[in-house]
């Protein structure tokens, strides 16, 4: 009985080796484990865009060319708790921003406190300027104590931009690249017009300066 029980044993954990043995050999063969992606990953989809292709925004002096002024005041109307526009107009948790395009950066009127962060920037507040600040402050500029997190839509800036020309600086608007110059992607000439009938008020405080 000993004897046929050992001779099953021997059998089973001779099968259980052999076994072993083979899916080793065959993981290395079919290369089962291997330590590099390949060099092409499945198949490429026609009509489909890698990441970041077309992906250039439109300048914002072509959208300032087709801006809707009212769109702009909607949205600047979100901001009124924390800051005033007319001429004169106090302080509040923001400076007042009557004439702000055209000012210097950091600077303000009636001693705001703006925050060394801003105020190292320099320069003034050009069409560009305010419409990377107002893409997100905190990129603009680092360690700054403005809190909100930015307009995301190209259109929704230049409107509100196109509004705060209005309120005090009334600067002449830049002049658009020519069609062949902008990055946008497909026709640039049809970009701002679409782009302006597409704008709505962007969510949020909209802010043009600290």
């Amino acid at each position: 009985m000993d004897d046929r029980f050992n001779t099953i044993a021997g059998w089973t954990l001779f099968a259980g080796i052999v076994g072993l043995g083979l899916t080793t050999v065959s993981s290395h063969y079919f290369k089962a484990d291997k330590p590099h992606r390949p060099e092409t990953m499945g198949y490429a989809i026609e009509g489909v865009q890698e990441e970041g292709e077309g992906a250039g925004e439109v300048p914002i002096a072509t959208l300032l060319a087709s801006a809707d002024v009212a769109k702009g005041e909607a949205t600047f109307a979100k901001c009124a708790s924390c800051h005033t526009i007319n001429a004169g107009g106090a302080n509040g948790i923001g400076p007042n921003l009557h004439g702000v395009v055209g000012e210097a950066i950091g600077q303000g009127v009636a001693g705001f406190a703006f925050s060394d962060a801003l105020k190292s920037v320099g320069g003034e507040w050009t069409f560009d300027k305010l419409n990377d600040w107002l893409k997100s402050p905190k990129a603009f500029a680092p360690g700054t104590k403005m809190t909100f997190a930015g307009l995301s839509k190209p259109e929704d800036r230049a409107n509100l931009i196109a509004y705060l020309n209005t309120q005090g600086s009334n600067l002449p608007l830049p002049t658009p690249p020519a069609a062949d110059e902008a990055p946008a992607e497909g026709d640039a000439a049809a970009a701002p017009a679409e782009g302006a009938e597409a704008a709505a008020p962007a969510e949020g405080e909209a802010a043009a300066a600290e």
